[in-house]
This record gives C-alpha cells, structure tokens and sequence, in this order.
C-alpha cells in the first residue's frame, strides 16, 4: 500500500473516531464532516443510508451516552479497505434505542466491543460491515439478564 493511502486510511480512522464522540453542536457542520467522509448514500450492514439518517445517528448517540472515548484496538489496512476494531466507553446518561426497545439511563458506565469493515471508494467511505457486542451492552446495562 502506498504511503498516501495509508496516510489517508488513519485519517480516516482518526476523524470517524472523533465525529462519533464529540461531534460539532451545529447540525449542518456534523452532515459536511459525514458527507466528508462517508458516500451519501453510503451501505451499511446491507442498507442504503442516507447522510441525514447518518446524522440522526450521531445525535442519537449522544443523547444516550456521555463522556465517549474510543479505544482502537487493531486496524488492518488493505488497498480499498479498513478493518477496525475498538472500544467505546462513556456513560449511559440518556435514553437508548436498542432491537429490544428503549433503555432508560441509569447513568451506569458503556463498554462495548465494535468491529468495523470499511470499503473507501476516492477516500470516503461507501460501505461498513458493523458488529458490536450488542448483548455485553445491554448486560452491562442490565437491561438484560443471562440465565
């Protein structure tokens, strides 16, 4: 791989990183930093995502959780791809959506494992294969319990 594109890749990483934990306040700088670096619309997990769903996300997330810090774990880089896997840490001080309904803060700590394959098409990112320790989350939450 040559140098301009890994240099690309982490920065890449380095910007994905900080729109997801403390995007700007305003709406429309948020959507320039992700049409910036995503395609709109961009595939994710098999669906097409518009950059405003993108951006409802964003909020979302920072309406369920504060204090979000991620910790990369490993990256691999490939031409044309991104592998990363990493921590996100905060506190769950709002209410989070979830495929078993809303969580209601209990102001109780985050720790989720994610992993994220990305393909770059022209330095942005058009598609994201995203898996994240869903059932850690929401054990940690005690949202759910194991039996």
């Amino acid at each position: 791989m040559s140098t301009t594109s890994t240099a690309v890749q982490t920065d890449v990483v380095a910007r994905l990183m900080r729109l997801w934990a403390t995007p700007p306040a305003d709406d429309a700088a948020v959507l320039a930093e992700i049409r910036a670096l995503y395609t709109d619309p961009v595939e994710i997990n098999g669906a097409s995502t518009a950059a405003t769903e993108l951006l409802a996300r964003v909020r979302a997330m920072q309406s369920s959780y504060s204090g979000l810090r991620h910790q990369l774990l490993e990256r691999v880089d490939a031409p044309g791809r991104l592998v990363v896997a990493f921590r996100l840490t905060g506190t769950h001080t709002g209410p989070l959506p979830t495929p078993l309904g809303v969580v209601t803060a209990a102001g109780g700590p985050v720790d989720v494992r994610v992993i994220d394959v990305l393909t770059l098409s022209e330095g942005r990112i058009s598609k994201v294969v995203m898996v994240a320790d869903e059932l850690g989350l929401l054990t940690g939450l005690g949202a759910v319990t194991l039996a």
